[in-house]
Protein backbone atom coordinates (compact mmCIF):
# COMPACT_ATOMS: atom_id res chain seq x y z
CA UNK A 1 0.00 0.00 0.00
CA UNK A 2 2.45 2.36 0.83
CA UNK A 3 4.40 1.83 -2.50
CA UNK A 4 1.24 2.42 -4.33
CA UNK A 5 0.75 5.64 -2.49
CA UNK A 6 4.37 6.55 -3.39
CA UNK A 7 4.32 5.61 -7.41
CA UNK A 8 0.79 8.44 -7.28
CA UNK A 9 2.49 10.93 -5.51
CA UNK A 10 5.34 10.68 -8.32
CA UNK A 11 3.15 10.62 -11.37
CA UNK A 12 1.39 13.25 -9.91
CA UNK A 13 4.49 15.55 -9.90
CA UNK A 14 5.71 14.50 -13.32
CA UNK A 15 2.38 15.62 -14.97
CA UNK A 16 2.44 18.62 -12.65
CA UNK A 17 5.84 19.63 -13.79
CA UNK A 18 4.94 18.96 -17.52
CA UNK A 19 1.47 20.96 -17.19
CA UNK A 20 2.49 24.77 -17.87
CA UNK A 21 -0.66 25.84 -16.50
CA UNK A 22 0.11 24.83 -12.83
CA UNK A 23 3.47 26.97 -12.96
CA UNK A 24 2.37 30.30 -11.62
CA UNK A 25 5.72 31.83 -12.88
CA UNK A 26 4.86 31.14 -16.83
CA UNK A 27 0.94 32.94 -16.13
CA UNK A 28 1.16 36.26 -18.37
CA UNK A 29 -0.81 39.37 -16.79
CA UNK A 30 -1.20 42.35 -18.12
CA UNK A 31 0.54 44.29 -15.82
CA UNK A 32 3.74 41.96 -17.27
CA UNK A 33 3.34 42.24 -20.85
CA UNK A 34 6.56 44.35 -22.16
CA UNK A 35 5.61 47.06 -24.81
CA UNK A 36 7.45 46.57 -28.26
CA UNK A 37 9.98 49.54 -28.53
CA UNK A 38 9.19 51.48 -31.35
CA UNK A 39 12.48 53.86 -31.87
CA UNK A 40 15.95 52.65 -30.71
CA UNK A 41 17.83 55.28 -29.43
CA UNK A 42 22.17 55.42 -28.86
CA UNK A 43 23.57 58.18 -26.71
CA UNK A 44 26.70 56.39 -26.33
CA UNK A 45 28.51 59.14 -28.61
CA UNK A 46 29.44 62.31 -27.09
CA UNK A 47 28.12 65.07 -29.14
CA UNK A 48 25.40 62.75 -30.92
CA UNK A 49 22.17 60.93 -30.45
CA UNK A 50 21.02 58.47 -33.03
CA UNK A 51 17.47 57.78 -33.47
CA UNK A 52 16.73 54.67 -35.06
CA UNK A 53 13.17 54.45 -36.54
CA UNK A 54 10.98 51.51 -38.31
CA UNK A 55 10.99 52.03 -41.86
CA UNK A 56 8.19 49.49 -42.91
CA UNK A 57 6.30 52.98 -44.31
CA UNK A 58 8.09 56.57 -44.70
CA UNK A 59 6.17 58.65 -45.77
CA UNK A 60 7.22 62.92 -46.76
CA UNK A 61 4.15 64.71 -45.44
CA UNK A 62 3.56 67.76 -47.39
CA UNK A 63 1.45 70.76 -45.96
CA UNK A 64 0.09 69.28 -43.33
CA UNK A 65 1.66 68.63 -40.06
CA UNK A 66 2.26 65.34 -38.35
CA UNK A 67 1.11 65.69 -34.65
CA UNK A 68 1.33 63.17 -32.13
CA UNK A 69 -2.74 62.89 -31.67
CA UNK A 70 -3.48 62.58 -35.33
CA UNK A 71 -0.89 60.47 -36.46
CA UNK A 72 -1.16 57.69 -33.62
CA UNK A 73 0.94 54.92 -35.81
CA UNK A 74 3.27 57.39 -36.64
CA UNK A 75 6.77 56.49 -34.97
CA UNK A 76 9.09 59.53 -35.65
CA UNK A 77 8.90 62.89 -37.44
CA UNK A 78 11.20 65.28 -38.58
CA UNK A 79 11.66 67.98 -41.56
CA UNK A 80 13.89 67.12 -44.68
CA UNK A 81 13.89 69.33 -47.41
CA UNK A 82 14.64 73.35 -46.99
CA UNK A 83 11.32 75.04 -47.51
CA UNK A 84 11.73 78.57 -50.19
CA UNK A 85 9.56 81.18 -48.12
CA UNK A 86 7.51 82.20 -45.15
CA UNK A 87 4.81 82.08 -46.53
CA UNK A 88 2.03 79.50 -45.67
CA UNK A 89 0.59 78.28 -48.90
CA UNK A 90 0.34 74.45 -49.72
CA UNK A 91 2.22 74.63 -52.88
CA UNK A 92 5.00 72.42 -53.87
CA UNK A 93 6.57 74.98 -55.47
CA UNK A 94 7.54 76.21 -52.13
CA UNK A 95 9.46 73.02 -51.41
CA UNK A 96 13.24 73.60 -52.81
CA UNK A 97 14.06 70.74 -53.80
CA UNK A 98 13.06 67.94 -56.52
CA UNK A 99 10.94 65.62 -53.95
CA UNK A 100 8.56 62.70 -54.01
CA UNK A 101 4.82 62.69 -52.03
CA UNK A 102 1.57 60.55 -52.39
CA UNK A 103 3.11 58.78 -55.76
CA UNK A 104 3.78 62.00 -57.82
CA UNK A 105 7.58 63.39 -58.25
CA UNK A 106 7.92 66.89 -58.56
CA UNK A 107 10.97 67.59 -60.09
CA UNK A 108 12.87 71.21 -59.38
CA UNK A 109 15.51 73.06 -61.69
CA UNK A 110 19.32 72.24 -60.69
CA UNK A 111 20.36 73.90 -58.05
CA UNK A 112 24.10 73.41 -57.36
CA UNK A 113 23.70 72.89 -53.12
CA UNK A 114 21.59 69.13 -53.50
CA UNK A 115 24.16 67.11 -54.35
CA UNK A 116 22.45 64.25 -52.35
CA UNK A 117 18.85 62.83 -52.41
CA UNK A 118 17.18 60.04 -50.30
CA UNK A 119 14.50 57.72 -51.47
CA UNK A 120 12.23 55.22 -49.41
CA UNK A 121 9.39 52.91 -50.12
CA UNK A 122 8.37 49.04 -49.42
CA UNK A 123 10.73 48.97 -46.35
CA UNK A 124 13.96 49.78 -48.28
CA UNK A 125 15.74 52.72 -48.73
CA UNK A 126 19.00 54.36 -50.83
CA UNK A 127 21.42 57.28 -50.69
CA UNK A 128 22.47 58.90 -53.91
CA UNK A 129 25.09 61.26 -54.61
CA UNK A 130 25.98 63.45 -58.13
CA UNK A 131 29.02 66.00 -57.29
CA UNK A 132 27.06 68.07 -60.03
CA UNK A 133 23.44 68.71 -58.82
CA UNK A 134 22.41 67.74 -61.41
CA UNK A 135 18.36 66.35 -61.28
CA UNK A 136 18.40 63.77 -64.11
CA UNK A 137 20.87 61.67 -61.76
CA UNK A 138 17.91 61.07 -59.42
CA UNK A 139 15.16 61.01 -61.71
CA UNK A 140 15.12 57.16 -62.18
CA UNK A 141 15.28 56.50 -58.07
CA UNK A 142 12.40 59.27 -57.48
CA UNK A 143 10.27 57.97 -60.59
CA UNK A 144 10.51 54.59 -58.83
CA UNK A 145 9.26 55.78 -55.76
CA UNK A 146 6.68 57.78 -56.73
CA UNK A 147 5.39 54.70 -58.75
CA UNK A 148 5.46 52.47 -55.24
CA UNK A 149 3.93 55.40 -53.54
CA UNK A 150 7.15 55.85 -51.70
CA UNK A 151 8.83 58.99 -49.86
CA UNK A 152 11.80 61.09 -51.82
CA UNK A 153 13.56 64.53 -51.56
CA UNK A 154 17.19 66.27 -52.67
CA UNK A 155 19.43 67.92 -50.42
CA UNK A 156 22.93 68.88 -49.72
CA UNK A 157 24.76 65.41 -48.70
CA UNK A 158 27.29 65.59 -46.01
CA UNK A 159 28.76 61.75 -46.27
CA UNK A 160 28.77 59.32 -49.34
CA UNK A 161 29.87 55.21 -49.06
CA UNK A 162 32.11 56.54 -45.80
CA UNK A 163 33.62 59.47 -47.41
CA UNK A 164 32.66 63.08 -46.45
CA UNK A 165 31.91 65.15 -49.96
CA UNK A 166 32.13 68.92 -50.51
CA UNK A 167 28.96 70.70 -49.27
CA UNK A 168 28.04 74.56 -49.96
CA UNK A 169 27.26 75.22 -46.31
CA UNK A 170 30.75 76.56 -44.66
CA UNK A 171 32.49 74.08 -42.56
CA UNK A 172 32.70 76.99 -40.11
CA UNK A 173 29.20 77.44 -39.93
CA UNK A 174 27.55 76.66 -36.59
CA UNK A 175 24.32 75.36 -35.61
CA UNK A 176 22.44 72.39 -34.00
CA UNK A 177 22.65 69.83 -37.05
CA UNK A 178 20.64 66.78 -38.29
CA UNK A 179 20.94 64.09 -40.95
CA UNK A 180 19.52 61.49 -41.70
CA UNK A 181 21.96 58.42 -42.22
CA UNK A 182 22.81 55.16 -42.32
CA UNK A 183 25.05 53.66 -39.96
CA UNK A 184 26.16 49.69 -39.55
CA UNK A 185 23.53 49.29 -42.27
CA UNK A 186 20.73 50.77 -40.35
CA UNK A 187 18.52 53.87 -41.07
CA UNK A 188 19.00 56.31 -38.60
CA UNK A 189 18.56 60.24 -38.08
CA UNK A 190 21.71 61.83 -36.23
CA UNK A 191 21.45 65.42 -33.61
CA UNK A 192 23.88 66.74 -32.37
CA UNK A 193 23.13 67.18 -28.96
CA UNK A 194 24.90 71.22 -28.84
CA UNK A 195 25.51 73.50 -30.93
CA UNK A 196 29.24 73.12 -33.28
CA UNK A 197 30.54 73.82 -36.34
CA UNK A 198 29.06 71.84 -39.72
CA UNK A 199 32.23 70.56 -40.20
CA UNK A 200 32.73 68.96 -37.26
CA UNK A 201 29.39 67.64 -36.90
CA UNK A 202 30.32 65.48 -40.07
CA UNK A 203 33.30 64.43 -38.47
CA UNK A 204 31.92 63.43 -35.55
CA UNK A 205 29.38 61.46 -38.00
CA UNK A 206 32.45 59.87 -39.74
CA UNK A 207 33.88 59.20 -36.42
CA UNK A 208 30.97 56.90 -35.40
CA UNK A 209 30.52 54.91 -38.59
CA UNK A 210 27.91 56.92 -40.55
CA UNK A 211 28.56 56.25 -44.73
CA UNK A 212 25.52 57.57 -45.80
CA UNK A 213 24.48 61.50 -44.60
CA UNK A 214 22.10 63.83 -45.92
CA UNK A 215 21.20 67.12 -44.17
CA UNK A 216 17.73 67.64 -42.95
CA UNK A 217 15.73 71.46 -42.45
CA UNK A 218 16.98 72.53 -38.72
CA UNK A 219 16.75 76.12 -37.15
CA UNK A 220 14.13 77.03 -34.68
CA UNK A 221 10.91 76.25 -35.84
CA UNK A 222 12.37 74.38 -38.84
CA UNK A 223 13.53 71.85 -36.66
CA UNK A 224 10.15 70.32 -34.90
CA UNK A 225 10.50 66.75 -34.08
CA UNK A 226 8.79 63.88 -32.37
CA UNK A 227 9.24 60.54 -31.32
CA UNK A 228 7.43 57.06 -30.12
CA UNK A 229 9.87 55.07 -27.73
CA UNK A 230 7.16 52.57 -27.71
CA UNK A 231 4.17 51.58 -30.55
CA UNK A 232 1.06 53.14 -29.07
CA UNK A 233 2.50 54.67 -26.70
CA UNK A 234 3.26 58.62 -25.79
CA UNK A 235 4.74 60.77 -28.35
CA UNK A 236 8.07 62.54 -27.26
CA UNK A 237 8.90 65.77 -28.75
CA UNK A 238 12.74 66.72 -29.64
CA UNK A 239 11.52 69.79 -30.36
CA UNK A 240 8.06 71.11 -29.89
CA UNK A 241 8.34 74.18 -31.37
CA UNK A 242 7.09 74.66 -35.66
CA UNK A 243 7.56 76.94 -37.86
CA UNK A 244 3.99 77.66 -39.31
CA UNK A 245 5.73 78.42 -43.30
CA UNK A 246 7.60 74.83 -42.91
CA UNK A 247 6.60 72.43 -45.81
CA UNK A 248 7.65 68.81 -45.46
CA UNK A 249 8.56 66.49 -42.76
CA UNK A 250 10.13 62.61 -43.13
CA UNK A 251 7.52 60.31 -41.32
CA UNK A 252 8.32 56.88 -39.90
CA UNK A 253 5.04 54.09 -39.18
CA UNK A 254 5.15 51.31 -37.40
CA UNK A 255 3.16 48.06 -39.15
Amino acid sequence: MKRIICIVIFVITILSACNPQTQSDDIVTPETIIPEQSVHIDSTTAGVVFYYPPVDSVELRCFVRPEPNKDPNAAFCCAAAFTLDYDTIADHRRICSSHVTGGVYYRKPQTSRYTGAFVAYNGEWAFLYDKDADPAAFDNAFQSAAHNNGAGFAQEMMIHQGVRVPTTRPAGNTNLFRALCERDGRLCIADATTTMQFGAFIELLLSSGVTEAIYTDMGYGWNYSWYRFYFGGQATYIHQQYQPAATNWLVFYSK
